[in-house]
C-alpha cells in the first residue's frame, strides 16, 4: 500500500492551502471568508489522518528467490527500485560497494531534512565523504546479513526496540521470532545479468513484530516514504554512473 503516502500528502497540502486562504481569502477560488480556509483545512487534517491511521497488511513471500527473502520473508512496509547499466554484474556491485554520499545527487538535503537539521554521529544521516556509503552504514547501526560477491547485498537494521533490547545488532535478530515492540529493516541490491549489462534492484522491507510498533512506524513511514524512494532512485543513478564511468588515464 505505498501509494497510501499519497493519502497523507494530499491532506497536508490541503491544510498548507486552507491556511494560505483562511489568512487571504481569494475571492477567484470562492473563497471568500476565513472559515472557508479554515474548513479546507480541516478537511486536510481529517484526510491526512486518515492516511497516517490507515493499516498497514502483511506481506509474505511465497518462495525464497533472494537473500532478501531469506532474511524478512514478511514485512508490513516495503519499497522496490530497478535500474539497468551497461556494465558487467561485477563491475556493478562493486560499484554497489564502493559509492560515497557526495555521488547522490540530494543525498545530503534529504538526509538533512530526515534528521531535522541536528547534529549526529556518522551514520546513515549523516555520512562523511572519505567513506563507502556501505562502510558508513555498517558503523552507524546496520549489520551485512549477506554479501554475495557480484550478486547480492543484505543490510539490516532494527528501528524500533525497547530500551535496551540488546548492545549489539547481529544476524540472529532478524531469524528470530521477535517479542512485542520491535521493528526490524533490511535493505539490499541485488545485481543480475542483464542482455546488455546488469540489472541492480534495491529493495527495502519493514517488519513490525506488534500492531502498536505497526501503528507507530506507520506514520513515520508515510511521512518519510517520498524522500526516501528518490534517495534510493538517486543511490542506484550513483552505482550506475560508477560502474559505467572511464577509467581516468594517468598523466604523463
Amino acid at each position: 500500500m505505498n501509494f497510501v503516502w499519497l493519502i497523507v500528502y494530499a491532506g497536508l497540502l490541503l491544510m498548507v492551502a486552507g491556511l494560505v486562504l483562511a489568512i487571504k481569502p481569494i475571492h477567484r477560488l470562492r473563497v471568500r471568508r476565513r472559515a472557508q480556509g479554515l474548513k479546507i483545512v480541516a478537511v486536510g487534517g481529517a484526510l491526512a489522518l486518515v492516511g497516517f491511521i490507515l493499516p498497514a497488511p502483511e506481506s509474505r513471500t511465497s518462495r525464497v528467490e533472494s537473500r532478501l527473502d531469506e532474511f524478512m520473508p514478511r514485512w508490513q512496509f516495503s519499497e522496490s527500485h530497478t535500474m539497468k547499466v551497461a556494465a558487467p554484474p561485477a563491475t556493478v556491485y562493486d560499484a554497489v560497494k564502493k559509492v560515497r554520499a557526495s555521488e547522490i545527487r540530494l543525498f545530503r538535503a534529504l538526509t538533512w531534512i530526515r534528521r531535522g537539521g541536528r547534529d549526529m554521529s556518522e551514520g546513515i544521516l549523516n555520512a562523511g565523504d572519505d567513506k563507502p556509503l556501505i562502510e558508513v552504514a555498517k558503523r552507524g547501526g546496520f549489520a551485512i546479513l549477506a554479501d554475495d560477491s557480484a550478486s547480492e547485498l543484505v543490510m539490516g537494521t532494527v528501528v524500533v526496540a525497547p530500551l535496551h533490547a540488546f548492545d549489539t545488532l547481529r544476524a540472529t535478530v532478524f531469524r528470530a521470532n521477535l517479542p512485542p515492540g520491535f521493528a526490524i529493516a533490511a535493505i539490499n541490491f541485488r545485481v543480475l545479468p542483464d542482455a546488455n549489462g546488469s540489472l541492480v534492484t534495491t529493495e527495502t522491507r519493514v517488519f513490525a513484530s506488534s500492531p502498536a510498533t505497526k501503528r507507530q512506524f506507520a506514520r513515520y513511514w508515510r511521512l518519510i516514504y517520498p524522500g526516501s524512494a528518490l534517495i534510493r532512485r538517486m543511490w542506484l543513478r550513483a552505482i550506475a554512473r560508477r560502474a559505467t564511468q572511464k577509467p581516468t588515464a594517468p598523466r604523463p
